[in-house]
């Protein structure tokens, strides 16, 4: 584990954590522009289809889904 990138034991703060990796993929997308942004999700989305394990497998794609909502925006 990396120290610098420590994260407290605490779900509130984790929580607000993974909000802000949410946005900032987000932001990464529209910086590389449309047609690698589409490249990019659809690697993320093969990776995801490769996950045995669905609960985890369907969280991914909830989170996909919901950065590729606020990509569109």
């Amino acid at each position: 584990m990396n120290n610098a990138f420590k994260t407290e034991n605490n779900t509130e703060k984790l929580a607000a954590e993974v909000t802000c990796l949410k946005a900032l993929v987000t932001y990464l997308l529209k910086a590389v522009g449309q047609a690698d942004a589409g490249r990019i999700i659809v690697n993320m989305e093969r990776q995801i289809s490769e996950i045995d394990d669905e609960h985890l497998a369907g969280t991914f794609k909830d989170t996909i889904a919901q950065i590729k909502t606020e990509y569109r925006k």
